[in-house]
């Protein structure tokens, strides 16, 4: 009942996250909330401008000058929008430059820690939402992993997709919240389709509460064993380019990551096939086992084989290079009301850096170790022998393990990469 025009004298006192939050409470106050001499105001007021406000496409040269033009010859919710885009572009420049920094002992961004969050939406078969947003983070040196737990999972068979999104606040009045309930921008980082999940997805391992399904790229669903539904969620995202994906592609579409364009070398006849090093975390959540970086890496021409470059880290043959692990491999898993631990699996962070010490194949994903019926022949390690295997589109890694009873720990005897030739020529321009 109260007048329009006191209203508008009211809201005219607002900041920007609060006033979008009023627009939501009913018709009249979202038509109120969009008045263009308010949000002209607050406009003003972030991006300061003296004498014009400059539209926020670039290809647009028209000016618009703060008199009442501005005001009267505007649609309502004019200046509300231009005030989003500009906030928009703004957020997506900050990203950027904590792109920039980058740590010399990875070749990755440094700043991921600042950046961002990362949510889940589940969608059921009626097209249903349900967001889930809290959950736990562990920082590693190259990766990231995030568990969602929750008390209120919806029943696995409704489901359909589960979507993982990178979320930005959009305006800079949310520092300021600390329930961070203000719109955020949605970056859309993967996709996945969860009907018939135990028969698409990978099982990989599970202990007596819990079973994993592994999904690529690099999410684990637990489900319960006694009800098969949701337990726990977690993604292990590798920080090559997370930024980018996080906060530059929007609610629907993930961003487009741009071509690489090769450095062409006519002197080397061996190109691409040296100077590599590779930097490798095997942790399980929160317990790291191994950490360590392999310089100068390479495999000669006559050794690609099946459309391979096999680069050797650590040779069978070469017992000074075996690679002890701190501890008995394992996921670490928890939720509101229990915690456990799944032997024999654990995440994998693979960063291979090329010659120039750029990014050249880089992933963070769930694996397992399954016993090999063939013993150890070899004279320092009598005991059982495990096998590690990972493919995707760009290579292969292989991995061979001692476990040794007398002293309780696991040994890397092994450890192969194997490097797509049809990458290695579009990386650098070769033809092998």
């Amino acid at each position: 009942s109260m007048p329009s025009e006191m209203l508008l004298k009211i809201f005219s006192y607002l900041d920007a996250v609060s006033l979008l939050r009023v627009g939501c409470v009913n018709k009249r106050f979202y038509h109120l909330a969009n008045d263009n001499g308010i949000w002209l105001k607050i406009y003003s007021v972030y991006f300061r401008p003296k004498r014009t406000i400059w539209k926020l496409k670039p290809e647009q040269t028209e000016t618009v000058s703060l008199d009442c033009a501005a005001l009267h010859d505007r649609k309502p919710g004019f200046w509300k929008k231009e005030y989003i885009f500009k906030q928009i572009a703004t957020v997506k420049t900050r990203v950027m430059r904590l792109v920039k920094p980058v740590d010399p002992y990875t070749g990755l961004p440094c700043k991921n820690k600042e950046a961002m969050n990362w949510i889940i939406v589940l969608k059921d078969k009626n097209g249903k939402e349900y967001v889930i947003e809290k959950a736990k983070l562990s920082f590693k040196d190259t990766s990231v992993t995030i568990l969602w737990y929750s008390t209120n999972w919806p029943c696995l068979d409704i489901l359909s997709t589960l979507k993982l999104f990178g979320v930005v606040p959009l305006l800079p009045d949310q520092s300021r919240d600390p329930g961070n309930n203000g719109p955020r921008c949605r970056s859309l980082i993967a996709e996945y389709h969860l009907a018939n999940l135990t028969e698409i997805s990978v099982a990989v391992g599970a202990d007596k509460f819990v079973q994993l399904f592994s999904l690529n790229p690099g999410l684990l669903l637990g489900l319960w064993k006694e009800k098969n539904e949701i337990a726990f969620v977690m993604a292990s995202l590798h920080y090559h380019q997370l930024l980018e994906r996080s906060a530059l592609g929007s609610s629907t579409v993930q961003y487009a990551l741009p071509p690489h364009k090769p450095v062409l070398d006519d002197v080397d006849p061996e190109y691409g096939l040296h100077g590599y090093s590779l930097h490798l975390d095997i942790h399980g959540g929160s317990c790291t086992y191994l950490c360590g970086t392999f310089k100068s890496l390479f495999c000669r021409k006559g050794d690609i084989a099946n459309g391979y470059l096999g680069l050797t880290v650590v040779n069978l043959k070469d017992s000074t290079k075996h690679l002890p692990l701190i501890g008995t491999l394992g996921l670490s898993w928890e939720t509101d009301a229990f915690k456990g631990k799944v032997k024999d699996c654990y995440l994998m962070d693979v960063t291979l850096l090329d010659e120039a010490e750029k990014p050249f194949w880089c992933f963070s994903a769930p694996v397992y170790m399954e016993l090999s019926s063939e013993a150890s022949s070899l004279y320092d390690y009598m005991g059982h022998i495990y096998t590690t295997d990972y493919a995707d589109l760009e290579g292969k890694v292989c991995i061979e393990l001692v476990w040794l009873e007398e002293t309780k720990e696991y040994f890397i005897v092994n450890l192969v990469l194997y490097i797509s030739t049809e990458k290695v020529n579009n990386w650098y321009g070769t033809n092998y």
